[in-house]
């Protein structure tokens, strides 16, 4: 143990100050200007409510607020909790990242309420309060700001049949639209409902290029809040025609017209079909296309996005395997329906997590219920990836990178123009192609779990159950570092396996955010810390983070997406955590730790700190002293002690506990009745088969035997796929069969008049070729042309035969005729 460790030890066991008069605001024993703060007399940093040694008064300066979640579309009124005012004032002032302030308000409760500001990003957004009209501001809290999509239908205004809205003016659709919103959601007699137009001016990539919202014009004042308001559009006057994509946003009526950051509810971001002009209604298929044709020629004189996007994955299993890199397209999901309005014959789409560094584009990646790639090449069903990630793209704020409306003007409203409203979808189809997977390489994946249980990148198995704190992976390049802790289980009965498991896990990249999912104690179910502060999932189950992204399934997964493109998760499987880790191919040879060197090279996994390697034949023991060897240290450590046991059990005692011994696998002994009941739940899974010995128990056992099923299929989904690429059909023929993998055979086939010169079929090699490069179809050398040309001919020598024997005959019998007397 350091010793300069001790007093901050010491400082985190201080029992919280008595009661008292409050202190000034800005003094050490207060909260005021200080959350987050450790040090002093008494703390205003998350941990301090574990560790009892919080300031008095952090509840009314650290705040916390419900509901935490909101559209960066902004409006959402939440309430502080713990924070009351006995006298009602207008002189609340929210400021939200130092710059952009809104106003408060007491209601007669004495409850503080803030408004949501409208963002141009996703993410944790901090904010101070003032209560006395912005002279200070001691009191900070955090809002976190959401894509549109991630916000619940009750909290928007429902454009009732979406499609009919969008397609108004076109043909066949008019005559009256309907907006209904939930009245509770805006408690107000009256309301307003206004139309917002967004664009991005300036030219692109340049520093003048900026997005922004604008309010346009009010299709209603001061009517009724009765949840419902029905219209017949009207063509907007020509100086609002330029704003093609926009929303609808309801207030209450006290507002002034277009006021910005007040309560509002606001609709689905949409395609504006409905307030174009008279040449639109007019002529919708012409406009549209000339519309397409303007966007064709700004998309040519832009950077050619599509070099630094991604490659996709070859197949279904592949693309959901990889999730580090992909994530479920909420547009296209198999575990929602698979409703792909846009891609009909996918279902299920991905789109990759991180946009591309330079130009915060996206790929998207769709497949059929065979796991086959559809490719926009062979069907406007394909994927397209966009110039404009839809998820947006730190730092966010500036196009193309704000979330959601980037990809509207650069990819959405185009396909409107091309696709949907004019027969021009060709031109869409060749500027945003879909990316095959001829150069796609799967991540490597390791995996940790049971008593614990380890399977390194490069497939070697081992077991080590120390007590302690340790680095699974560390990597050189983007400086990833992953540690657990591991403790032991408490039987039914009362007492301490010899066994141990993970209940934490840590990671950080680089100056990444640091996120710890842990076991909640006594539920079996986890924890997820930000910065050391428990995060709530009540109301989203996605979090964009500084330097990762962050997902909640059901409560018993947590997966982790960083950068890099390395990925993370942690789930409970049985008492324990399970831990796996996707590493992609540039960490190759860049790590170390408990999961191994990452060089195809399995007889280096066990590499000591120090660079000496054991050999893979070392003994149980000598694994547990290469295990030993990766303790954390107190001074990198990145796990939580928020609690009196943490910090007596792991803060202040060796990392790795020396005396604790461990079972090993050559120790094992069980009876006969349990070994025969192992023997039919684990078969050969020695894994399985220890920890049932190891801890009495069948169910852990069980446990283990599932979770290293889990890791075995998903490593089979990413092994390398040897891809062609694509094949052309023939020009004036066409081809059956759009799967391009190893073994598959693609046929060929001409239109009618037209005869293949070349192979029918070509087949995807194990080397990455076609066996045979896709044939001609030459014009008038059909079959039935070949055969009517020789039946022809035969037919006409057989006429000349017929004529020529007829002859001879004939002049045979003259002969004979003449001789007669």
């Amino acid at each position: 143990m350091k010793l300069s460790l001790l007093p901050w030890a010491l400082l985190l066991l201080v029992t919280a100050p008595g009661p008292g008069p409050r202190p000034a605001a800005g003094a050490q024993g207060s909260c005021s200007h200080r959350c987050g703060v450790q040090d002093g007399p008494c703390s205003c940093h998350p941990t301090c409510f574990g560790l009892a040694s919080c300031c008095s008064d952090i509840r009314d300066f650290c705040l916390e607020i419900l509901p935490y979640s909101g559209s960066i579309m902004g409006g959402k009124d939440f309430v502080i909790q713990h924070l009351n005012w006995s006298n009602p004032t207008d002189s609340v002032i929210c400021s939200f990242k130092e710059s952009i302030q809104t106003r408060g308000f007491v209601d007669s409760s004495g409850r503080v309420h803030c408004v949501s500001p409208l963002l141009y990003e996703t993410g944790r957004i901090p904010f101070t309060l003032s209560m006395d009209n912005g002279r200070s501001f001691p009191r900070s809290g955090t809002w976190l700001a959401v894509h549109p999509s991630k916000v619940s239908e009750s909290e928007k205004s429902q454009l009732v049949n979406e499609t009919r809205w969008q397609y108004y003016g076109t043909a066949s659709t008019q005559g009256n639209l309907t907006l209904t919103w939930n009245t509770l959601a805006l408690p107000t007699n009256s309301i307003t409902v206004e139309l917002w137009g967004y664009e991005e001016t300036g030219r692109p990539y340049s520093q003048e290029w900026t997005a922004v919202w604008s309010y346009l014009y009010s299709l209603a004042t001061s009517i009724t809040n009765s949840g419902s308001f029905t219209f017949t559009p009207k063509p907007a006057p020509q100086n609002y025609q330029r704003w093609k994509v926009g929303a609808l946003r309801i207030v209450n009526s006290k507002h002034h017209a277009g006021e910005k950051d007040v309560h509002a509810l606001w609709s689905n971001e949409h395609a504006l079909a409905w307030h174009l002009g008279d040449d639109f209604r007019a002529d919708p298929v012409a406009w549209a296309r000339a519309q397409c044709l303007a966007w064709e020629e700004l998309e040519d004189q832009l950077p050619n996005f599509l070099e630094e996007v991604p490659d996709c994955p070859c197949t279904l299993a592949q693309a959901q395997a990889d999730s580090g890199r992909f994530q479920a397209d909420y547009g296209c999901d198999i575990e929602h329906g698979s409703v792909c309005t846009y891609h009909p014959g996918a279902v299920h789409c991905v789109r990759s997590v991180q946009a591309s560094p330079l130009y915060g584009s996206g790929q998207q990646c769709c497949y059929t219920a065979a796991g086959t790639q559809l490719l926009t090449a062979d069907s406007t069903s394909g994927s397209t990836p966009d110039r404009g990630h839809d998820w947006g793209a730190p730092p966010y704020r500036v196009p193309p990178r704000v979330p959601g409306l980037s990809h509207w003007i650069y990819d959405v409203i185009s396909f409107y123009y091309c696709c949907l409203w004019a027969p021009e979808c060709s031109r869409y189809m060749q500027r945003r192609p879909s990316s095959d997977c001829h150069s796609y390489q799967p991540p490597r994946l390791a995996s940790a779990f049971g008593d614990p249980h380890f399977v390194t990148f490069d497939g070697t198995n081992f077991t080590f159950n120390g007590r302690g704190e340790y680095v699974l992976l560390e990597a050189s390049g983007t400086d990833l570092r992953l540690q657990v802790r591991a403790q032991t289980r408490m039987t039914p009965e009362g007492s301490q396996d010899r066994g141990t498991g993970l209940t934490a896990v840590a990671v950080q990249e680089g100056s990444s955010d640091v996120v710890e999912v842990r076991l909640r104690d006594g539920a079996g179910a986890l924890q997820v810390l930000l910065n050391q502060e428990v995060l709530s999932f009540k109301e989203q189950s996605w979090m964009d983070l500084k330097g990762m992204f962050l997902s909640v399934a059901a409560g018993d997964r947590v997966s982790v997406m960083l950068s890099s493109g390395a990925g993370l998760e942690v789930s409970v499987q049985g008492p324990f955590l399970s831990v796996a880790v996707l590493l992609p191919e540039k960490f190759l040879t860049h790590t170390r730790g408990l999961l191994g060197t990452l060089n195809d090279n399995p007889s280096d996994d066990f590499t000591l700190r120090s660079g000496q390697v054991l050999p893979p034949s070392a003994s149980s023991r000598e694994l547990f002293q290469f295990g030993a060897d990766w303790a954390v240290e107190n001074a990198s450590s990145l796990l939580t002690y928020d609690s009196k046991f943490l910090v007596e059990n792991f803060l202040l005692r060796p990392k790795h506990d020396p005396n604790f011994l461990p079972l090993f696998p050559e120790e094992t002994t069980s009876s006969p009745s349990q070994e025969s009941e192992a023997a039919k739940l684990c078969g050969d899974n020695n894994f399985c088969n220890f920890d049932v010995a190891a801890t009495g128990s069948l169910s852990v056992g069980n446990a283990t035997r599932l979770v290293h099923r889990q890791h075995l299929l998903r490593a089979q989904s990413l092994q390398p796929v040897v891809s062609c690429g694509w094949l052309a059909p023939p020009s004036n023929g066409h081809k059956e069969g759009m799967r391009y993998l190893v073994g598959s055979t693609v046929h060929f086939h001409c239109d009618s008049g037209y005869s293949l010169a070349g192979a029918e079929a070509s087949t995807c090699q194990t080397d990455g070729t076609w066996s045979r490069p896709t044939p001609t179809c030459q014009r008038g050398r059909s079959y039935a042309v070949l055969l009517g040309v020789i039946f022809g001919g035969l037919a006409v020598v057989a006429l000349v035969a017929l004529v020529y024997v007829l002859l001879r005959r004939r002049k045979s019998n003259t002969a004979v005729w003449g001789s007669q007397p």
